[in-house]
């Protein structure tokens, strides 16, 4: 049997618990290979980002290619992309490479608060990535930001962001609910077929940071595995809420601390 391969392109987040160190730590977890691209060099930890160092668009398209030309990638994830070059450079890469499966996590603001994404950049988005993606997977505030809408307050007026968000031209989109109120935290799976709503128990504890990269991560390696979309969705659904269950195991850092990837083993 092949080894599944899924390669993330994101950012790197120096305390471990966001970007590619969570990506990477996600596929292990689930067991893929992980290999990666790295868009940006961030100065971060549990309390904020305090720097942004940005990866050449060359260079970006320069990994992705060393990954495509010798590892068979059954996925990819794209996490923070923050410039408009560099948006570019990854989608002109993905058309050249054709991966089976593409899932985009369309970053815009940290955990913390801190801003990730350059406002220019965010047409780029819109008009360049999102249609190459297979599914996209943003919380409640990014869907909005997305569409230069309010946030979406009911679960009709997020089912009708989602049905808005599939016109950008990409397969299906997972908009998270853990920015929302009261005590499920349901995340609605949409694609032209219909509505999915998946809740989960909302677990309290303020250890939340990478749920999304780790969200998207997952998704991307049921993928790479062989599976369909709304059983990667569902798999990777049930993984994080597992994953933020246990991060209280964790005593790392003083602010947002880490969602626990390994929680099945130790």
């Amino acid at each position: 049997m092949p080894t599944p391969v899924a390669l993330t392109i994101a950012g790197s987040d120096s305390s471990g618990g966001a970007g590619i160190q969570a990506d990477l730590k996600t596929f292990a977890a689930l067991g893929v290979y992980g290999a990666s691209a790295i868009s940006a060099l961030t100065s971060q930890n549990t309390k904020g980002v305090t720097g942004i160092h940005q990866v050449p668009a060359a260079f970006v398209s320069d990994q992705i290619d060393a990954v495509f030309v010798d590892l068979a990638v059954g996925a990819v994830k794209i996490g923070m992309v923050a410039q408009r070059d560099v948006i570019k450079a990854i989608a002109a890469s993905l058309v050249k490479w054709k991966p089976k499966h593409v899932v985009l996590d369309p970053v815009m603001v940290a955990t913390s608060g801190d801003r990730l994404l350059v406002p220019d950049a965010i047409d780029a988005l819109r008009k360049v990535l999102i249609p190459c993606a297979d599914i996209i997977t943003p919380n409640l505030p990014e869907a909005a930001a997305l569409l230069d809408e309010p946030t979406a307050k009911s679960e009709a007026e997020i089912e009708a962001q989602g049905k808005r968000l599939l016109e950008l031209g990409c397969k299906a989109v997972l908009i998270k609910g853990g920015h929302g109120d009261g005590p499920e935290s349901t995340d609605f799976f949409v694609t032209g077929k219909g509505t999915a709503a998946l809740p989960a128990r909302r677990v309290v504890t303020k250890n939340t940071h990478g749920t999304g990269c780790t969200l998207s991560s997952a998704i991307a390696a049921s993928l790479a595995k062989g599976e369909d979309m709304e059983t990667a969705v569902r798999s990777a659904k049930a993984y994080v809420t597992a994953a933020i269950a246990a991060a209280d195991k964790f005593t790392v850092g003083h602010g947002h601390g880490p969602v626990h990837h390994f929680h099945k083993y130790y």
